[in-house]
């Protein structure tokens, strides 16, 4: 993905290892989508860092788009 270690770093430490790393394969099911993954995970991270992120709805949408029933 391109992801730097920094970015998932500060991930893991605003988000928590577990949601930084379903933040990252959900990045990854949509990486034809994403120009780059590592800047979306900083943009998310600083969401996060401010309160305005979750990965859940992120995690669900994901889980409905592979035609999951939520």
């Amino acid at each position: 993905l391109g992801v730097s270690p920094s970015a998932y770093e500060e991930a893991c430490a605003v988000l928590g290892q577990e949601n930084a790393a379903i933040a990252v394969a959900c990045i990854l099911q949509r990486a034809g989508q994403i120009n780059s993954a590592g800047g979306y995970l900083r943009s998310l991270t600083d969401k996060a860092a401010k309160g305005e992120f979750s990965v859940w709805p992120m995690l669900l949408a994901q889980l409905r788009a592979n035609g999951s029933h939520v």
